[in-house]
């Protein structure tokens, strides 16, 4: 929430307006005197990182009478404010809705009653809201992703880790409850993200005899060696029949049944808490309507598409088993590039689903180099049972490209009878299968499906707008530029100067330059000169006199040959005699490392289920008398992430939009988000505003049969 109050405050002040706070929400609005102050610059620098509300949040009974919108309509009015922004929930925007509706008929009363004058009435005739959502259920129709949602799962997960390494050593069953009244987003991705055995949501209640369902998957998880069981239990959860299912019933039936050593975990509130997240829908009343009626397979269809297929890939991973027909094909899973952090969940998905499938599976080691000297083993469904929530590559990768070791490659291919291939890794990935859609001229056996995964730190693989472990990278660096400036706490005008990975790609600085408030970040898609740098170190100098005393420059660790980190901060430190002085960090490795955040473990293991689903169809499709031969462009396929949907790409279309030179796509969607990065750090540029938002209205959602998985 701190971080929208400071990107409003500030575009607001670069647009020419006035901006006020209004401290304590709708209770400040109608109280009014000082809890509406006006907002500086300088006021709300150093918030972002900040946890809950800066302005304050108060739930407000006289907002919700007329008595007390009339006190906040003439607050208002007095002080010539005709604009709002209302972050918040369900109950806020309602509210702001309501005020909204009611305005014409609150300013004739006021002016009735000789509360305002016809001047001040005239004046303030219209009023404009913008609603931003901010509530941890990500329950709001009309937006993907809620502010806070993604900090709660930051929260969530990182005590789900704590507890599963004390319960892997003390064999224990845990059920641990998480928030969501009537929304079980939170509870599903969690579930998603940690590979729980089995979860609780309101939209998607148990069948009836679940108890010895859920006792017969617990059994077989500790008979396939698992020392732990995770159940998660969201707060709203309910039978078939509306009647509540609670963590404490879920934990006396285990110890009962199955006699296990079981502790609940209730998380409350401690999912509002702590520091935002680096990426930081009203309940629809159909929603609701649906679980009254106990129509609740029309229920998880009015939540969306996103989230029926997480629960889709859900039960796929925790509910189905391998069937014991085999559909006679064999297909491999090999990482490729340096690691990143999610790549495990994804290789746990893509076993899984392709023994679900009926297929052999096969783990490559090493990458290409390990598919050329043989190093391949099957793999089995309880062997990457753990591996969700573990960073780097648990199969090893390397950065080897595979033109070299043609013939040895087409003989692993065929000693081990592989009908597909899915690669997961970085741009020697993309670069990699290039090269064996070359080699298959030559060679017959490369003639098999291939599907490619982006999975890179750097986020430069053509044809995704997000690659796996990116995330958890740019979390890593904004937590990192945290601590760096909060060290610097005590000391008065310093300025840092941090470098940060991505190859030539600028990605990582320039979205950590927008969640760490960066006074520059320089890239090398975007140009710069001596003349810039000393404009840069001018703009500080202005800052150091204000009440800011502290900077901090992201630079991109190949944006320019000649001004290198080193030359950047001698630069500086030189022109800032007497006024700032300089520190220099270089964060490294460390940005690879780590466990995944719970954007790249739940996106690691959608990509690799669908991947899956994509190849089984191929290879059926290039069948030919119980031979596979597949040699055309849609053969091999790169899955990206486009805008909102996981989309297929001939690996030879992505070509043309491939920069080889410096490892980037030609086309880059997040640098329109430049110009934010400079107005937010007080620079007088133009805002290109030319593209308009789209005005979408929100309509009730039609229940359609079709599903996209």
């Amino acid at each position: 929430m701190n971080a929208a109050v400071r990107a409003v405050v500030r575009v607001g002040i670069y647009t020419g307006a006035k901006v006020y706070f209004v401290h304590e929400g709708y209770q400040g609005l109608v109280d009014g005197g000082d809890n509406i102050k006006e907002a500086t610059w300088e006021s709300v620098s150093m918030m972002l990182q900040l946890g809950g509300t800066v302005i304050g949040s108060a739930r407000c009974q006289d907002f919700r009478t007329r008595e007390g919108r009339l006190k906040a309509a003439r607050n208002l009015v007095k002080r010539g404010i005709t604009n709002l922004c209302v972050i918040g929930g369900d109950g806020s925007l309602t509210g702001a809705d309501t005020f909204r509706a009611e305005w014409s008929s609150l300013l004739a009363e006021l002016l009735k009653t000789g509360g305002i004058t016809a001047e001040e009435a005239k004046k303030s005739s219209y009023l404009n809201i913008v609603g931003m959502v901010g509530s941890i259920d990500n329950d709001f129709c009309g937006t993907d992703m809620t502010i806070g949602t993604d900090s709660a799962l930051h929260r969530i997960m990182e005590i789900v880790d704590a507890i599963t390494t004390t319960a892997q050593s003390h064999q224990r069953t845990f059920v641990l409850e998480v928030m969501g009244r009537h929304c079980g987003y939170l509870a599903l991705i969690t579930s998603l993200a940690c590979g729980a055995d089995w979860v609780f949501i309101p939209e998607s209640p148990p069948e009836d005899g679940w108890e010895d369902h859920l006792c017969r998957r617990l059994t077989e998880t500790r008979l396939g060696g698992s020392r732990l069981n995770i159940i998660i239990v969201a707060e709203g959860a309910i039978d078939r029949h509306g009647k509540a299912i609670t963590s404490d019933e879920v934990k006396d039936l285990v110890v009962k049944r199955l006699g296990y050593d079981t502790r609940v975990t209730i998380l409350g509130h401690v999912q509002r808490g702590g520091t935002p997240s680096a990426f930081d829908r009203i309940l629809t009343k159909d929603v609701t309507t649906a679980m009254n009626e106990k129509r609740f397979d029309d229920a998880v269809k009015l939540r969306g598409r996103s989230f029926q297929n997480n629960w889709n890939v859900y039960k796929l991973l925790a509910h189905i088993r391998p069937p014991s027909t085999k559909s006679g094909y064999t297909l491999a899973v090999l990482n490729v590039g340096a690691p990143a952090a999610g790549m495990n969940a994804a290789v746990r998905s893509t076993v899984r689903i392709g023994l679900i499938h009926g297929h052999r599976m096969l783990a490559v080691h090493d990458g290409f180099e390990g598919l050329a000297f043989g190093n391949v083993e099957e793999i089995g469904w309880d062997k990457v049972g753990s591996w969700t929530g573990l960073g780097g590559s648990k199969l090893g990768t390397k950065r080897t490209l595979p033109k070299k070791y043609f013939e040895e490659i087409s003989a692993t291919i065929s000693n081990f009878g592989i009908h597909g291939l899915i690669i997961i890794g970085g741009f020697e990935a993309f670069v990699g299968s290039l090269e064996l859609m070359e080699g298959r001229a030559k060679f017959d056996e490369l003639c098999i499906p291939i599907c490619v995964i982006p999975a890179t730190v750097s986020n430069n693989v053509p044809g995704s707008d997000f690659s796996i472990g990116a995330d958890t990278a740019l979390n890593t660096i904004t937590t990192t530029c945290d601590r760096i400036k909060q060290s610097a706490a005590g000391t008065k005008r310093r300025v840092f100067i941090i470098e940060t990975m991505g190859g030539y790609c600028g990605y990582l600085a320039t979205m950590a330059g927008l969640a760490g408030g960066a006074d520059a970040a320089y890239i090398f898609e975007e140009h710069f000169s001596i003349h810039d740098l000393q404009i840069n170190v001018e703009h500080l100098t202005e800052k150091m006199k204000t009440t800011v005393k502290r900077g901090l420059v992201l630079r991109n660790e190949r944006c320019n040959e000649n001004y290198t980190t080193d030359f950047i901060y001698n630069l500086y430190t030189e022109e800032g005699k007497g006024i700032f002085d300089c520190r220099k960090n270089v964060l490294g490795h460390m940005q690879q490392g780590g466990t995944p955040t719970p954007f790249d473990r739940n996106f690691g293991t959608k990509m690799g289920a669908k991947s899956v689903a994509w190849i089984t169809g191929k290879i059926k499709e290039c069948s030919r008398h119980g031979r596979i031969f597949a040699n055309t462009a849609d053969s091999a396929c790169l899955l990206g992430m486009r805008k909102r949907s996981l989309v297929f790409q001939p690996l030879t279309e992505l070509k043309e939009q491939t920069d080889f030179e410096h490892r980037i796509p030609k086309e880059q969607w997040w640098l329109k988000l430049r110009p934010i990065l400079k107005i937010l750090a007080k620079y007088n540029i133009e805002l290109d505003t030319s593209e308009k938002a789209l005005m979408e209205h929100v309509r009730p959602k039609r229940v359609s049969q079709e599903y996209n998985m």
